[in-house]
């Protein structure tokens, strides 16, 4: 049977091309070097030339593309005698408290071969610190709005992938509605919450001021209400989604 519309588009080429990706993407969750290779393979496409043109619109991103610049590694220690309520304490108390790896993405090269080898080292290396700016958590629950937002800033082709396969999964497994008082493991399963997700990432990213061309390395003594409203955040504050609801900080967090 022939498809009056799709056979000029999903060529045996492009097809596999989209399954390999989309595999990868389905096991993003297990396992955080599904993501990297993703980037890896999306580096030089179209979409990432797109996401290179969306950066290069504002000027301190442009000239973050130009310097490609790298900055220390995260210094737990260090940050956990910054000012209380800073960024640099914010992002160590909750690093420690959850046990996170804060180098967990690839190392930057001795040298960027291209703009989007350099785009995907950044957003990895500030994924986390866009976890604690925002207040999305850092776990399943949250992904979808923290990535959302570099979708929505510049369209970075990797998190825009995993968002559209990561609704298109759900159109064929999830089985339920959004009901009040549902278990949020379970909310987190329908394609309705993860559309939400997706829908409010983007449009607080279209709110903000940029955050690619940003130097948190160079800021992380500043208190974060300070940043949030230098930035135009409106941080995730409540809802399971929020990184504020986590009862495994405990006290890690100041509002």
């Amino acid at each position: 049977m022939g498809y009056r519309y799709i056979n000029s588009l999903a060529t045996p080429d492009s097809v596999h091309k989209f399954l390999e990706l989309a595999d990868l993407a389905a096991g993003s969750g297990q396992d955080v070097h599904n993501v990297f290779e993703l980037s890896r393979k999306l580096r030089a496409g179209i979409q990432m030339q797109l996401s290179v043109q969306a950066l290069q619109q504002d000027p301190a991103s442009a000239k973050m593309l130009e310097e490609k610049y790298v900055g220390p590694p995260y210094d737990i220690e260090a940050m956990l005698k910054m000012p209380k309520g800073s960024l640099g304490w914010t992002y160590a108390r909750v690093m420690s408290a959850l046990g996170y790896d804060p180098q967990f993405y690839p190392p930057a090269p001795p040298s960027f071969e291209t703009d989007g080898d350099y785009i995907n080292f950044r957003v990895f290396k500030t994924h986390d610190i866009h976890h604690i700016i925002t207040g999305y958590i850092l776990d399943a629950l949250g992904e979808l709005g923290v990535i959302s937002v570099s979708v929505g800033q510049f369209r970075y082709p990797t998190f825009l992938f995993l968002d559209l396969t990561a609704l298109l999964l759900s159109f064929f497994t999830s089985d339920k509605l959004i009901e009040p008082g549902m278990d949020p493991r379970e909310l987190n399963q329908t394609l309705g919450h993860k559309f939400r997700l997706i829908s409010d990432g983007i449009e607080m990213g279209r709110a903000a001021k940029p955050l690619f061309p940003i130097k948190w390395e160079e800021g992380l003594d500043r208190p974060i209400e300070q940043w949030r409203q230098e930035l135009n955040i409106k941080p995730v504050t409540d809802g399971p989604w929020s990184l504020y609801a986590d009862s495994r900080l405990g006290n890690a967090l100041e509002m």
